[in-house]
């Protein structure tokens, strides 16, 4: 059964999946009916930092443009993009290869944003049941799972989870935390 985080809460991957190697990140949400006139169109996107938190490079940047992690092992993949949302389940999907994540990648930060929010007068206050999961890849079951519960009005941009290196193992983090000015405040903060 998997576990439920709560928000700032952590937890070491190796007690709570002992032996797991790779990680199926998988982010949902709902939309609620509203007049704003436009589709919703949210995107899941990952940042490989360094130890300093910051973005290793453009290429370290995991989103619909650039599926991929940059090392030669491919280690992180994203699955693309889903412009609706629509049905149940993970809207997007992220894998992770724990065993083959390169030593420089300390941090990865799991976001969502919604794209051109500003223009569609759209934000996460209008978004419900939206969580992110850790499934493990070999067995499918899901490890970890993090509801968001908060009411996000005026923010365009949430960092969901953090995955990250401490003592030479890999924890989760349940981050929840809302910024205003979608991806270029994500990428302002991690570059």
């Amino acid at each position: 059964m998997a576990i439920s985080l709560q928000k700032g809460q952590r937890v070491s991957l190796d007690k709570v999946a002992p032996g797991l190697n790779a990680a199926f990140i998988g982010l949902g949400w709902d939309v609620n009916t509203t007049d704003t006139g436009g589709d919703f169109d949210l995107d899941a996107s990952v940042f490989l930092l360094n130890s300093n938190e910051k973005l290793i490079s453009d290429q370290h940047f995991i989103f619909y443009n650039n599926l991929t992690s940059p090392d030669p092992e491919k280690s992180i993949k994203h699955m693309g993009d889903n412009l609706t949302g629509e049905g149940d389940g993970d809207d997007e999907v992220i894998i992770v290869d724990l065993r083959k994540v390169p030593t420089d990648v300390n941090r990865i930060a799991i976001t969502v944003t919604i794209y051109d929010a500003d223009k569609r007068k759209q934000n996460f206050g209008q978004v419900r049941n939206a969580f992110v999961r850790l499934v493990n890849v070999e067995t499918k079951e899901e490890v970890l799972r993090y509801d968001l519960e908060e009411d996000f009005s005026t923010e365009t941009a949430l960092i969901m989870a953090e995955i990250y290196r401490k003592d030479g193992e890999w924890r989760m983090n349940a981050v929840g935390a809302g910024y205003q000015g979608g991806l270029q405040a994500l990428l302002n903060r991690y570059q």
